[in-house]
């Protein structure tokens, strides 16, 4: 009876050891998001440069591998066009268009409502009041995919982009690629799950 006792309770604790060492903790699942991310933009060539250097060629990136990163939110940035239009007004409220690629930088994980920029936008009510912007999806595959909220990586852009509309035959829409941590992610996937994320998103003014 007694050794059997003891197997048992041998057995448990190896059982217990091995759920341990499977559970990651928090600073290693962020370590392991920053060696992601790290991976991520040397494989794709990628040049970051400083906010310093950024402000230096006048809020904008140089080419098609330069990403700024920003010291604040800890988002990468690239502009790949400024947009046509004017800035969000402070105090302004307003829909914004928006086509995106969403590719998770952990795995293979796509989402989409823009492949060539083509399909349906997704929606969402902007507001700025002083430096500060604040959104929640109205319609779209996002709203869908992870409910309301706007993750705060999407909103980075808007203070350095022009959010208007096609008027004119040489007009172009804003559009931006980021790499985006999770503390600037969505909530129910990113945040809670420690995983960065790849956008490619332009922005239009709604009517």
């Amino acid at each position: 009876m007694r050794k059997t006792i003891y197997t048992l309770i041998v057995l448990a604790a190896v059982l217990l050891s091995a759920a341990c060492n499977d559970y990651e903790t928090y600073g290693e699942l962020k370590e392991k998001e920053r060696d992601n991310i790290e991976r991520f933009i040397s494989d794709s060539g990628f040049v970051v440069i400083r906010e310093s250097q950024f402000h230096a060629q006048g809020d904008l990136t140089i080419g098609d591998k330069q990403f700024v990163y920003l010291d604040k939110s800890g988002v990468y940035m690239q502009i790949v066009r400024k947009g046509c239009g004017e800035k969000i007004k402070d105090g302004e409220t307003l829909s914004v268009l928006c086509r995106f690629v969403e590719k998770s930088i952990q795995d293979t994980t796509m989402l989409y409502n823009a492949y060539y920029f083509i399909f349906d936008p997704d929606i969402m009510n902007v507001t700025r009041s002083g430096s500060t912007y604040s959104a929640t999806f109205v319609s779209g595959v996002m709203l869908n995919a992870y409910g309301s909220s706007v993750p705060e990586g999407w909103l980075v852009p808007l203070q350095y982009v022009n959010i208007g509309r096609l008027t004119k035959p040489d007009d172009e829409l804003a559009r931006v690629k980021l790499i985006v941590p999770h503390s600037q992610g969505t909530t129910q996937n990113a945040k809670s799950n420690v995983i960065p994320y790849y956008y490619d998103i332009t922005f239009q003014r709604g009517r």
